[in-house]
This record gives structure tokens, sequence and C-alpha cells, in this order.
């Protein structure tokens, strides 16, 4: 039996593809966001830190979203 590898991608200088940088962007928004919720629940503001908490899912759910496809395309 066959076996087929994944397609290649262009990789580079920095050693990532267009599609990981970008994916690489939005796992970080969504983490900057989960820290930024946390800090605020620690410093006693709990609405705004809810408010910014639903931030992560929404970041996530909008990066999956705009990357669903790019792999079939490359």
């Amino acid at each position: 039996m066959p076996t087929t590898s994944p397609p290649r991608t262009r990789v580079s200088a920095s050693g990532l593809s267009a599609f990981h940088r970008t994916k690489l962007a939005f796992l970080a928004a969504g983490f900057a966001s989960l820290v930024l919720s946390v800090f605020l629940w620690a410093t006693g503001r709990p609405q705004e830190a809810i408010f910014v908490g639903l931030w992560v899912p929404a970041i996530h759910s909008l990066g999956t979203l705009l990357l669903t496809g790019e792999r079939d395309r490359s």
C-alpha cells in the first residue's frame, strides 16, 4: 500500500510557512486575551475579566474560519 506524504509548503527565512505564522498569530492573540482576563480578575474587575475572557473562543473561532481550507489550496 503506497503512503502519501502531506503536500510540501514553502518555508520562509524564519523557518515557518505563512500558514503556520498566521496560525501562531491567532494562538498568541488568544493566549494574550486569556492572560489579560486573568489579570483583570485578579485585580478585582470581574465584569471586565469575563468580557475579555469571551474573546478567547472568538479569536480561535475566527482563526479556524479563516485558516480552514488553506492547506487544501497549497
